[in-house]
């Protein structure tokens, strides 16, 4: 079977026309002609794109083999139009689960500026804290289907986009780690009156005004911590994702969805 006899085979049991698979391909109609006639062949991104459409393998596309083989062990091929996408959904989320974390940590602050009177506290707290969990669970809404795949594969990239990739990378986490360490000194900042205060080095009455302040503090440590870390760790699932593939929790997930799929 030639490689135009696949397309063609693979596409009808898609049920895709030629223009539907164009699309996808961001190519014309008359190349996926020209393709299924034997008149060429694509490019190497477009071969890796066809693979990931129809979930075969390249040496199926590209040897006289007669039976499509699932085993892409070579991975899954993402496009710069697809990362730079994932990337975007990445920062929407990290900002809103952020954002979440830190109103819900806001959530303590009325309690001990008017811990004398519940009915006055409770108001404000419960708007706090529903701002929070409603944020928080808004991050749900930018986690598309579409990507989930980049954390169940190996990744494929063009070579220079993953240079491209890779400074980036080592440029955020540079520029990144003023700010992680900031966001740990609010945050450790924010915790050691209340440390004084259970070692009774300094007394409560004194440190109890402050909550308030340290509280803010603590809050604002999470969203920087928890924000810069979420974005950072993105980039190192495209970047280094050599890493990320090799480690335990990913071969273990991996070996669950297989044993899942055979039953």
């Amino acid at each position: 079977m030639t490689f135009g006899e696949k397309i063609l085979k693979l596409r009808k049991e898609k049920g895709l026309s030629q223009e539907a698979l164009a699309e996808k391909l961001n190519t014309t109609r008359q190349a996926i002609s020209k393709w299924e006639n034997g008149q060429g062949y694509p490019e190497t991104e477009k071969l890796l794109m066809i693979g990931n459409i129809f979930d075969v393998s390249m040496d199926y596309l590209l040897k006289d083999s007669v039976e499509p083989s699932n085993d892409k062990e070579s991975g899954y091929y993402v496009s710069k139009e697809m990362t730079e996408g994932f990337l975007l959904s990445v920062r929407k989320s990290a900002k809103y689960f952020s954002m979440g974390l830190f109103f819900v940590a806001l959530a303590f602050i009325p309690y001990f500026i008017f811990k004398q009177d519940p009915s006055t506290y409770l108001i404000p707290t419960l708007i706090f804290a529903t701002i929070g969990i409603g944020l928080l669970a808004s991050t749900s809404f930018f986690e598309e289907d579409k990507y989930k795949v980049l954390k169940q594969e190996p990744l494929l990239f063009d070579e220079k986009y993953l240079q491209e990739l890779n400074i980036r990378y080592e440029s955020m986490k540079k520029k990144y780690a003023i700010f992680m360490v900031a966001g740990f000194g609010l945050f450790a900042v924010g915790f050691l009156p209340i440390g004084f205060e259970r070692k009774k080095i300094i007394s409560d009455d004194f440190l109890t005004p402050y909550y308030p302040i340290c509280i803010g503090l603590i809050a604002v440590g999470i969203y920087i911590i928890t924000h810069m870390s979420n974005i950072l760790d993105a980039y190192k699932l495209l970047a280094r994702n050599e890493v990320y593939t090799n480690r335990f929790g990913f071969k273990f997930r991996k070996k669950l969805r297989k044993k899942f799929d055979d039953f």
